[in-house]
């Protein structure tokens, strides 16, 4: 727990990023080069030398430091299905891995496809028969396949649709669709990252709930009315945990962007995600608890309702309540599921990366008695 709160993750990975995954080189290396600058521009003890990150990481050094490292209490696992990596970046076979071997950890799994290959409705059936705790459909707007690069558009009733409509029959409720971070220089067909396609997908599916990933990143206000007009639509945090780390102040310009139309009321569908292993999930929890909005953010950016300040309550909720809520979970049992497990604390956090062989890439080694938590 973090400060007394029970923490769910609403994304983990554990990337390839080795030359040899690579399928398009020159693609793929422009993600490789964006994930380096996350980890080199972290807080001290956070910050990593960016070319030593370029490797293939495990499913267990990804529970090491959201479990072990942080106090991040469970996670939800993301295949990621960008096809310039020949694994799709983060693998199925991983999120296999991570719910089989710690269920009570990594406690679901999202169905993780590219609708313009070969029989995606096919490949949903199939993950979902393989998966330990499927949860949801998680989805790219653009192809990307070895060289070829093609947008979609979730209200399309040709590509997208049967996809929800496929995700219902197989019980999978909630759909994440990456939105608001763009790939590289890969072409996107100019709006492919903007999340107002959303809306005809929640409008046709309002049974299924609609989570925008990395939303408040970019396309604040579209996100905001969002938020505002469809109490399907969602907002995962993945990302926005290292503007909270690395530019704190953006941060709640961001955040009180998307209470802007709804106010109070869109902090019952905004949920925390760090994208663990692509940033070490702690700093930005400890960031999170001490956040506050400055006087003037809550002054200037509500339109029709007021920004409220952040309480405890509505840490709680974005924490764990919010996203327990989206998938069904009980709190209360997924903490008994872990007390005393392999992970539980029984002292100080240890050192960051230390239970890791990214231990020596640190750039800016903390004192050890920082590493206490």
């Amino acid at each position: 727990m973090q400060d007394g709160l029970f923490v769910i993750d609403g994304v983990a990975h554990a990337f390839d990023m080795t030359e040899g995954n690579m399928a398009s080189p020159e693609y793929a290396e422009s993600l490789r080069q964006l994930q380096a600058s996350f980890f080199a521009g972290q807080p001290a003890g956070y910050d990593l030398e960016g070319e030593k990150t370029l490797r293939d990481w495990s499913v267990e050094e990804t529970a090491d430091i959201m479990f072990r490292e942080s106090n991040t209490d469970v996670a939800i696992f993301h295949p990621v299905p960008i096809y310039f990596f020949k694994d799709g970046y983060s693998s199925v076979a991983k999120a296999l891995e991570a719910t089989k071997r710690w269920p009570n950890r990594f406690i679901g799994s999202y169905v993780s496809i590219d609708p313009l290959r070969p029989d995606p409705l096919g490949e949903m059936e199939r993950q979902v028969e393989m998966m330990n705790n499927p949860v949801g459909l998680k989805l790219y707007p653009v192809s990307y396949n070895e060289g070829t690069v093609t947008p979609w558009r979730m209200d399309d009733p040709k590509i997208g649709f049967p996809l929800y409509e496929k995700a219902r029959e197989l019980g999978l409720r909630s759909v994440a669709i990456h939105k608001s971070l763009p790939m590289g220089p890969s072409p996107s067909g100019g709006n492919a990252f903007n999340p107002v396609d959303v809306e005809g997908a929640a409008a046709a599916f309002p049974d299924l709930n609609f989570s925008i990933v990395h939303g408040g990143l970019s396309f604040v206000e579209e996100t905001a009315w969002l938020l505002a007009r469809f109490p399907n639509i969602w907002v995962n945090f993945e990302t926005m945990n290292l503007v909270l780390t690395m530019r704190p102040s953006v941060f709640g310009e961001q955040l009180a962007g998307l209470l802007s139309v709804a106010g109070e009321a869109a902090l019952e569908r905004i949920y925390w995600a760090t994208g663990a292993m692509n940033s070490h999930p702690r700093p930005g929890l400890e960031a999170f608890m001490d956040f506050q909005f400055t006087e003037e953010q809550m002054a200037r950016k509500g339109i029709f309702f007021p920004i409220p300040q952040l309480t405890r309550e509505h840490k709680k909720a974005i924490l764990s309540g919010n996203i327990a809520r989206l998938h069904g979970f009980d709190v209360d049992k997924l903490a008994a599921g872990i007390k005393d497990d392999e992970f539980t604390h029984h002292g100080p956090l240890p050192i960051p990366y230390s239970t890791t062989p990214l231990k020596d890439a640190v750039m800016t080694p903390l004192p050890e008695a920082a590493g206490v938590g």
